[in-house]
Order: structure tokens, then C-alpha cells, then sequence
């Protein structure tokens, strides 16, 4: 089934380009054809438009209740799970070949603005090779870990398959790479617990330069009274002072639209996304500032209806148009989840500590 309007004109679009006017407009087009296509090709979306309101946001656990798909089951190419831990039911997101190369495609651009490189980086994975070595497995920190190794090139894990420091290949592959910008990835969680709390005590420590980009777990580390600066500092102390921390917020319902973190410390919504607090007893947009649980757009899924999601998280948007690191659009910060929500862990639940 082809969607009405063309993929082609938004990669064309600037990331962070469009003024507020003219990124309304676009996004109120796309999203009022994307609404139009799921309800016609989504029956349990149809109903949850019927009884909630057209284009109302989905509550996220929805996807843990419904298989909500817009396509035939035999055009399902991957099945994405979520995170959570044990005894807890997990999202169920169905991607067709379209859309996953779409969530591919954009999660490449959004990244290479970040590091600020277009060929692919050396890449240190803080993480197992275990973790993607089951092509039938397709978790949310999988599918992390495959995405953006597709932007590395001697893509290499730091972690054992016990999930243990494997240093040696740590320090090789500082090594090799010395005095090239290199690309780090891990879940927030991972790279303090498994790397830099680990190397730290065993008195460990290389020189790096780049980015290391990394998501999830903030709760877990928030309960080890490790605040965002600690964690940037524990970081360069074992990997480099040259290594820039870089943050990212993005769920496995809506992947590839995620939002990075500029030099300036904000949460950035790209051209493909957006984000908007809401009173969560009126549903109500709060001001700039205010706190409010956290509506997400993304105009890239079409094989499900992930386009407007209700959020799970708290947070507050802080500006538009007007970040001092220059990107144009939305920029916002996360607070945390909401009070009875279900935990999420950081893209998928390690339990080893």
C-alpha cells in the first residue's frame, strides 16, 4: 500500500532548518495523511480515533496491549520489542522493509549532524556482541546497537558476552584508531556500571576524541546519586577528555526520529519529529518551562500508527527556534517517568547489577 504523500520531499527538508511557521505546516500536512492512512488501514487505531478522537496520541502501553500494524502480516519484516523488566509485557512494533530503511535513513542523518562527520567512524560498542548475535531476537537495545553500527565502520564491543569488561579490546581499539574521531555508543546504564565505574576501580584509562552517544538508564543512576555531570566526568576520565557525551532520547515505538543533545546541554526535535508537554488532566499544551507529560510526533512510521504517541515521560519544553547551538525547532528536557508508570529499562533490562 503507497502513502499519499512523498518521503522524498522531507529528507530533502533541512533537519533544523524550518522555522516554527513553516515546520507547522509541514508537520499538520504529513500528519493529517498519516492519520488518514491508518485509520483506513488500521482497524484497532480506527476504533481508538472513534472513541478518543481523530489524530488523538496513543497512549504508548497501547502497544503493549494491541497489535496495531497498518500493513498485512505477511509485509512484516522485523517485529521490535521493548524494554522492561522480567514479569512485564513488551511493546510490539511491526515494521515493513519502507519503513524500517526510513527509520534507518533518518536516524544516519540526525546522527552525522551531531558528530558533525558524514563517513562512517570508527565505533567502540559499550555492550556484548552476544546481544546482536540473534538475528531472531529484536529487542530495543538490538535494534540500538545495529542501527548505529551501520555508522561505524571496525565496529568493536567492549563488553564480554557475561557482559564484563573486555579492556584489552578497549585499549586495541583506542590504539588503532589514535588521533581519529571515533564514535561511542552505549545505554547510559552500560557504559557507567560496565565500563567506567569497572575501569575506574582497576585503575584503567585511554585517550579517545569523538562522540559517545548514549540513551537510557538515567533512573537507574539517578538512584546511584550519579548526576549528568558526574557521568560526563567519570567518562572522559576513563575514555579521554576529547570524548564529548552527548545524550540522546528517542523509544523503540518511534524509531529513528530521536532527539539528540547539542553543545548546549537541550534535547533536540528534528524535522522528523516533534514534542509537546501536556497538562495530563486536561491533555492541554502547558507553556515553555512548564512541566507536563511528554506528546511525541514522528512523521516516519507507516506500517504502524506511531505517528502521535502519549508518552510515558516527564519533561518540559524549553524554547523553539532560538537553542544558542543554532538548530532551529523544539528543544526540551526529560524529567523522568511518570508517577505509576511501568519501568522501562535502558532499552532493554540488564539485571547483572
Amino acid at each position: 500500500m503507497t502513502f499519499a504523500l512523498d518521503y522524498g520531499e522531507l529528507f530533502e527538508a533541512g533537519l533544523f532548518s524550518l522555522a516554527a511557521p513553516e515546520k507547522r505546516s509541514l508537520h499538520a500536512r504529513w500528519l493529517s495523511a498519516l492519520n488518514s492512512h491508518h485509520r483506513r488501514l488500521c482497524p484497532e487505531y480506527d476504533r481508538i480515533c472513534a472513541v478518543l478522537g481523530d489524530g488523538v496520541p496513543v497512549p504508548v502501553r497501547l502497544f503493549k496491549e494491541l497489535d496495531l500494524m497498518s500493513i498485512e502480516k505477511g509485509a512484516v519484516a522485523k517485529t521490535m520489542t521493548s524494554s522492561g523488566t522480567s514479569g512485564q509485557r513488551r511493546s510490539r512494533i511491526y515494521l515493513d522493509n519502507d519503513t524500517s530503511a526510513r527509520q534507518t535513513k533518518a536516524l544516519s542523518r540526525i546522527v552525522s549532524d551531531f558528530t558533525g562527520e558524514r563517513k562512517r567512524m570508527p565505533m567502540l560498542v559499550v555492550d556484548a556482541e552476544g546481544t546482536v548475535r540473534n538475528r531472531s531476537m529484536f529487542s530495543a537495545r538490538t535494534a540500538g546497537i545495529r542501527g548505529f553500527s551501520m555508522m561505524g565502520r571496525d565496529v568493536t564491543f567492549a563488553l564480554r558476552d557475561d557482559m564484563a569488561l573486555d579492556w584489552d579490546s578497549v585499549e586495541a581499539f583506542a590504539e588503532r584508531h589514535s588521533g581519529e574521531r571515533v564514535l561511542v555508543f552505549g545505554f547510559t546504564f552500560l557504559v557507567w556500571a560496565n565500563l567506567v565505574e569497572e575501569a575506574r576501580s582497576r585503575g584503567f584509562s585511554v585517550e579517545m576524541e569523538g562522540v559517545l552517544v548514549h540513551g537510557g538508564g538515567w533512573k537507574k543512576l539517578a538512584d546511584r546519586a550519579v548526576s549528568p555531570a558526574e557521568f560526563a566526568e567519570g567518562v572522559r576520565g576513563v575514555l579521554g577528555s576529547g570524548l564529548r557525551p552527548c545524550d540522546y532520547y528517542g523509544m523503540v515505538e518511534q524509531t529513528g526520529s530521536i532527539c539528540m543533545e547539542c553543545e548546549c546541554g537541550r534535547l533536540h526535535a528534528s524535522v522528523f519529529s516533534d514534542v509537546e508537554a501536556v497538562d495530563p488532566a486536561t491533555m492541554l499544551p502547558v507553556p515553555f518551562g512548564a512541566e507536563g507529560l511528554l506528546v511525541t510526533t514522528s512523521l516516519l512510521p507507516t506500517s504502524y500508527p506511531g505517528h502521535v504517541l502519549l508518552t510515558e515521560d516527564v519533561g518540559a519544553v524549553l524554547g523553539e527556534d532560538d537553542c544558542p547551538c543554532g538548530r532551529r525547532g523544539r528543544y526540551f528536557e526529560v524529567h523522568g517517568r511518570q508517577k505509576g508508570a511501568e519501568v522501562r529499562g535502558c532499552s532493554d533490562t540488564y539485571e547483572g547489577r
